[in-house]
C-alpha cells in the first residue's frame, strides 16, 4: 500500500457503544431467523458475526442497517433508538456504511466519483478531496479516473469499502465482503481492510462463515447457530476455552473419543486427560485438536503395545498424519495429527504420542455424540473400514 494520510481516530476509552442490539427476535413468516440475540459494538471495535449458512447472522446485520424493521427487541445507534413499526428509522437516515459481497459500483461513474457519491452535502472540492484521501488510504489513488469495469474484483472491493467509509460513518456493516475473491487475493484484501478500518476508527460489524477470517479480523466474535448465540468473546476465548462442542468443531477438525471419568481423569489412547470438572463416573466426549498431538518416531517398536503411522500427507505449511493409537488394553483409535512444515514418517512407522492438554476439551456425552462414535476419528474397533489400517500385526 502507498503512504497513507492521517485521519483522526482518537476515541475515549469509555465510549458508549456505536451499536447496541437488545433481545432481537426476527422471523420470516413461520421461519424463525433470530431469537433473543443481544450484542454491542464499541467505537474502533471489530465484531464478527460467525456461523454456518442460515444461522441468522445476515438477518442481524440487515436489522442493524435498517433494511429489516425491528419485529421484537431494540436497536440503538450511538445511544439513540432506531425505532420499530411506524417509527422505524430507514437506512439512509442512519449513520452507517454498508459493504456487501457484490461491490455494486456505479458503472457509469469513475472510481473517484463512485467514492464521492454519498457526499452530496459537501462542497465539490471538499467532496473530491475526501474521496481522494480514502483512495490513498487504500492504495487506489492511481485508479481515480478509471471506471469499475477496468478494475479487478479485489480492486472493486476496495473502492466499495472506500465509498462506504466516505461519509465517516460511526458504524460499518460488512456482509461477506471477501467471499467472492480467490484465496490469495482475499488474504491480501482483508489484511488491507483490517488496517484501514483500525485507522479510521469506526465500529464494525462483519458477517462471515469463515472461522479463520473471523479470527484474523475480529476483536470479538459472536458465534451463532440456529438463530442463537452459542458463545461470544475474543478469538482467544472461543478457541482456547470453548463452552460447547459446536464451538470446538466450528474452528477446525477434531479427533473425538469417548471415555469415563475415573479418579478425575479420562483414559485415552494418547494419554490421560484431566476431566475438567466432569462428574466422577460419567461418560464424556473427549475432543482433541490435531495440533495437540506430538508425534515422535521410534527407531524400533517397543516390546509392549505401540502406536504407528497409517499415512502422512504434506499440505504445504503443515503435514497431516493419520495415526493408529493404542491403549495398554489393546483399544485402537484412528486419529489425525498436524505437524508444522515437512514431517512425513513412513507408513507403519512406530511412534510415541505426546499430548498438549490445553488443546483437549471434555464435554458430557450426549446421545447424538454417542451415536457418532466410531467414525473416522472415533473408536477403531467400531469401524470395520479401519481394521486394515489399525491392525498391529505389521
Amino acid at each position: 500500500m502507498t503512504s497513507q494520510p492521517t485521519l483522526s481516530t482518537d476515541m475515549p476509552a469509555d465510549s458508549a457503544p456505536v451499536l447496541a442490539m437488545h433481545e432481537i427476535r426476527h422471523a420470516y413468516q413461520e421461519n424463525l431467523a433470530v431469537e433473543d440475540v443481544s450484542l454491542e459494538v464499541k467505537p474502533g471495535e471489530i465484531v464478527c458475526l460467525l456461523g454456518p449458512s442460515g444461522c441468522g447472522k445476515s438477518t442481524l446485520l440487515r436489522v442493524a442497517a435498517g433494511l429489516e424493521r425491528v419485529q421484537q427487541g431494540r436497536v440503538e445507534l450511538g445511544g439513540e433508538s432506531m425505532g420499530s413499526g411506524r417509527s422505524h428509522v430507514p437506512p439512509e437516515k442512519r449513520n452507517v456504511g454498508l459493504a456487501f459481497q457484490d461491490s455494486a459500483l456505479f458503472p457509469h461513474l469513475s472510481v473517484l466519483d463512485n467514492v464521492a457519491f454519498g457526499l452530496e452535502s459537501l462542497p465539490f472540492r471538499q467532496r473530491r478531496r475526501r474521496a481522494y484521501e480514502l483512495l490513498e488510504l487504500l492504495g487506489m489513488e492511481r485508479y481515480s479516473r478509471a471506471f469499475p469495469h477496468m478494475l479487478s474484483g479485489g480492486q472493486q472491493q476496495r473502492i466499495a469499502l472506500a465509498r462506504a467509509l466516505a461519509p465517516a460513518p460511526q458504524l460499518m456493516l460488512l456482509d461477506e465482503p471477501f467471499s467472492s475473491l480467490d484465496a490469495r487475493l482475499r488474504d491480501r484484501i482483508r489484511d488491507d481492510t483490517l488496517h484501514v478500518l483500525k485507522k479510521v476508527g469506526a465500529g464494525v460489524l462483519l458477517v462471515t462463515h469463515d472461522p479463520e477470517e473471523a479470527m484474523f479480523m475480529a476483536d470479538r466474535i459472536v458465534l451463532m447457530r440456529d438463530g442463537k448465540v452459542v458463545q461470544a468473546g475474543t478469538p482467544l476465548e472461543l478457541y482456547c476455552t470453548p463452552t460447547d462442542p459446536f464451538v470446538v468443531t466450528f474452528f477446525g477438525e477434531v479427533n473425538e473419543l469417548e471415555g469415563r471419568v475415573m479418579d478425575g481423569k479420562v483414559v485415552t489412547p494418547v494419554g490421560d486427560v484431566p476431566a475438567q470438572g466432569r462428574p466422577e463416573g460419567s461418560r464424556v466426549r473427549v475432543m482433541i485438536r490435531p495440533e495437540a498431538l506430538r508425534v515422535v518416531p521410534l527407531d524400533e517398536p517397543p516390546e509392549y503395545y505401540h502406536s504407528h503411522i497409517i499415512m502422512a500427507k504434506l499440505l504445504g505449511r503443515s503435514s497431516l498424519l493419520h495415526i493408529c493409537a493404542h491403549t495398554p488394553d489393546g483399544q485402537e483409535s484412528h486419529l489425525h495429527a498436524r505437524a508444522p512444515g515437512v514431517f512425513l514418517p513412513r507408513e507403519g512407522q512406530p511412534i510415541m504420542i505426546g499430548l498438549d492438554a490445553t488443546q483437549v476439551f471434555v464435554f458430557p456425552l450426549e446421545p447424538s455424540a454417542a451415536a457418532g462414535a466410531g467414525t473416522a476419528h472415533g473408536h477403531a474397533e467400531q469401524d470395520h473400514r479401519q481394521d486394515a489400517y489399525c491392525h498391529d500385526g505389521q
